[in-house]
């Protein structure tokens, strides 16, 4: 213990503006954006490659923008969830050590990088000129990204306002991309939603099975989540329930056409692509259960980034072939 608080004590020293920038990356734990980049890059993809009724041509600055984009208005969530949630941290064995309640990082620096990292995404914006989409949809999507902070204080549905939150991230690029389109024509919009419903499930799905390690703290807290709600076993049954319907929502982005849309790109590849997806899936329920909870991280970040990037290469090997 006094090791522990010696290390904080020796880390809430480092003010070098590299050691500060690397304990906020780590704080917002900033390799996590793997889990929704993927998605932006297949919905750049698909809009820029479809065989829509009015095709785009693609920028390649369109990349930049959406790197930005993304990386910005994760980190502002990310951060601005960390500050919300603070004092819940401090009461929670499992978070006691994280940054803010650790004294790793001050409150007023965590400020300045989400305020920083709002800016960036709002600058990513600005690379789809002159599409006024983005930035007209900017603020109403950081309102749902940051809205989620506070969502476990009055709905047990939490875990679905974070599948939107990432659920959003094809959307608004399909908007990006093919925005005057939509206007246009609405229905050019579906095989971005599907997909996007598709990660919104599938987000859902694995934040419940990740919540089940704070069921017992949340329900002495007051704290709103399915696992505290129903119980682990129930909450991980309803976790399947929602990769079930992931999978189906993903199938469907191919007959995007049979939903009143244009056509995706995808077919054959995805397709097939898709029963090892669920292959993934089904090993990330084995791999937790209601008496074992030990292999959470596993599940929750090492499985859950192979079929981010597995769809990703999955989708683009259909679209380029």
């Amino acid at each position: 213990m006094k090791q522990e608080t010696a290390l904080i004590q020796d880390t809430a020293k480092e003010r070098t503006a590299g050691g500060l920038f690397r304990q906020l990356l780590e704080m917002i734990r900033f390799s996590h954006t793997i889990f929704a980049m993927p998605f932006a890059m297949l919905a750049l993809l698909m809009a820029a490659t479809a065989p829509a009724k009015s095709p785009v041509v693609f920028r390649w600055w369109w990349l930049a923008g959406i790197v930005l984009a993304m990386v910005g208005a994760r980190s502002a969530s990310m951060a601005f969830n960390r500050l919300v949630d603070r004092r819940i941290d401090a009461a929670n064995p499992r978070t006691a050590m994280r940054h803010l309640p650790a004294g790793i990082l001050t409150v007023p620096e965590v400020v300045w990088f989400t305020l920083l990292s709002v800016l960036v995404y709002l600058a990513g914006t600005l690379f789809f000129w002159p599409n006024w989409l983005p930035a007209a949809v900017a603020l109403p999507v950081l309102g749902v990204l940051l809205g989620y902070s506070y969502a476990k204080r009055f709905t047990a549905m939490a875990h679905v306002w974070l599948g939107v939150a990432l659920g959003l991230a094809p959307v608004c690029v399909w908007l990006a991309v093919r925005g005057m389109e939509c206007l246009r024509d609405p229905a050019d919009i579906v095989p971005a939603l599907l997909l996007g419903m598709g990660v919104m499930c599938w987000v859902a799905g694995f934040d419940i099975i990740y919540a089940c390690q704070d069921a017992v703290f949340d329900r002495r807290a007051g704290l709103k989540s399915i696992p505290a709600w129903l119980g682990v076993p129930n909450a991980l049954g309803i976790a399947a329930a929602f990769h079930l319907v992931t999978i189906l929502l993903f199938a469907a982005v191919p007959f995007s056409e049979w939903f009143g849309g244009q056509p995706s790109g995808l077919g054959t590849v995805w397709n097939a692509g898709l029963v090892a997806i669920a292959g993934l899936l089904v090993w990330e329920h084995w791999l937790v259960s209601p008496d074992d909870l030990s292999r959470v991280n596993a599940a929750f970040f090492h499985v859950n980034a192979v079929i981010s990037v597995g769809l990703l290469a999955i989708g683009a090997l259909d679209l380029l072939i």
